[in-house]
């Protein structure tokens, strides 16, 4: 059987807001063959009274609790953020010019606003393998791109979109929001070609604020729980999209899993593990595709500048044309097919990007392409070079999560951060169980998007998900 037709099932577990500097920068030593760190990478900090500070990269000796939190606070993530990172600064204060140097993520950092002082090498911290061992022996045991950037120097909303949809519909930001989103999805696409597809979640997809996907929400959106049983049965259908938990449950008295900064890292590797560990074991393994990647960067370092990309769409309301790539982001790959070890690149100029997870169910399953950048967009399959006789290790076992009941009071009680109280404000905006989803859509569409009143991530949470609950019926 060929590798492309061993496939039957592609899971992609999307995490939040890691660069690949942050995640997998120290997994090998820097060199052609792997575009790592060795340390010598900076960025020079220009303060406010015209002196300069060169910051280097560096890494923390222990894993502590700080440490697994870095950067504290959250950096910049918007656009104009990503745009001070990528192209830093010129001699007169201005942006520097494209394509970048990579030079502006501690003075974007140190500009943002804070209630606290701000460190100005936190956006500048690498993990060491030891400290994030789940990621790092995936992608010793698989295989670890170097080569995949974000699908456009955006924040996290516009990326995930573009992983669904192959366009973020020409929105650069989380917020404001622009309710109704009708572009058509990878989701639909597949129900033309007769093969299914579901959307597992903890407490709030972001998939949902796709309205492409409301008439299939009771049956196609099921909690994460039902992922773990579904791979245990062989149950799982062709196409799994997963999404973290980007609140702290204040049922359940457990702290986000995103990795989203600053939360602390090892509860996503808790999570990556409980995925592969599912997978490994369960009776479709051997037919199966895992992608583990990040829908964005956040503000973390990341020394490669993004390359140009195929606009998606003619569609520019906040005026950037989608024609460059964001910055990368960490992408394993894992499938028995993958030579243990690989360093995965896409094998002409166009490098990999979250339409690529499109492009490779495409090229599996034969379907139109959704938008000018997943038909450019170079697919996954030709990585399967193996035999299909690597399987990995039987069983990841993660390292022991701390003690976090006031990790959980503590971020219950902050303020939402900006996809936190996006997310917050999809789940307001949902029809109700039953109701006429084209009018609600033309509703949506006639009505000026409000941002929620939230109140702290406790309150936002237990509004957000109760109404969730509501339109999904369960």
């Amino acid at each position: 059987m060929t590798a492309r037709g061993s496939i039957e099932h592609v899971v992609v577990l999307m995490l939040e807001n890691r660069s690949f500097d942050s995640m997998l920068g120290m997994l090998r030593p820097k060199s052609d063959a792997y575009r790592g760190l060795d340390g010598s990478e900076s960025n020079v900090w220009h303060r406010a009274d015209g002196s300069t500070e060169r910051i280097a990269v560096w890494t923390s000796p222990d894993l502590t609790r700080d440490a697994a939190r870095v950067p504290d606070p959250d950096p910049g993530e918007q656009f104009h953020d990503i745009e001070m990172q990528i192209r830093g600064l010129a001699e007169d204060g201005s942006l520097g010019p494209l394509p970048g140097t990579m030079g502006g993520f501690v003075d974007d950092y140190m500009r943002q606003k804070a209630d606290a002082p701000r460190d100005p090498a936190a956006v500048m911290h690498a993990f060491t393998p030891d400290q994030v061992p789940v990621i790092s022996t995936l992608a010793r045991a698989f295989g670890a791109s170097d080569a995949w950037h974000a699908a456009a120097p955006t924040q996290t909303w516009p990326n995930r979109f573009f992983t669904h949809a192959g366009t973020a519909d020409g929105w650069v930001n989380n917020n404001p929001t622009h309710f109704p989103y009708e572009m058509p999805t990878v989701f639909s696409r597949l129900e033309t070609v007769g093969r299914s597809w579901r959307v597992y979640f903890h407490d709030v997809p972001q998939a949902i604020a796709l309205s492409d996907l409301w008439s299939d929400a009771f049956r196609a959106f099921r909690p994460i729980e039902a992922f773990f049983e579904d791979a245990r049965k062989g149950a799982l259908p062709n196409y799994s999209f997963l999404e973290p938990r980007y609140f702290v449950d204040p049922f359940g008295g457990v702290p986000p899993n995103d990795q989203h900064p600053p939360h602390d890292v090892r509860h996503g590797e808790m999570l990556i593990a409980q995925v592969y560990n599912a997978l490994r074991a369960g009776p479709g393994w051997r037919n199966t595709l895992f992608v583990l990647t990040y829908d964005e960067h956040g503000g973390c370092y990341d020394h490669v500048v993004p390359p140009a990309a195929t606009p998606p769409d003619d569609r520019r309301p906040d005026g950037f044309a989608f024609d460059r790539f964001g910055v990368r982001v960490p992408t394993v790959i894992v499938s028995p097919r993958i030579p243990a070890g690989s360093i995965l690149r896409a094998p002409g100029a166009m490098p990999f990007d979250h339409t690529s997870i499109i492009a490779t169910l495409r090229a599996l399953w034969g379907f139109a392409p959704l938008t000018a950048r997943d038909a450019a967009a170079p697919h996954l399959l030709d990585l399967l070079t193996g035999d299909g006789s690597n399987d990995g290790p039987d069983r990841i076992e993660p390292p022991p999560l701390p003690s976090f009941g006031p990790e959980v009071a503590h971020a219950a009680a902050q303020m939402p951060n900006d996809m936190q109280a996006a997310l917050a404000t999809a789940a307001l905006n949902l029809p109700t169980i039953g109701a006429d989803l084209a009018a609600h859509a033309v509703k949506l569409a006639s009505a000026v998007d409000v941002p929620a009143v939230l109140g702290t991530v406790g309150d936002a949470v237990k509004e957000a998900t109760a109404r969730l609950s509501g339109f999904l019926g369960h």
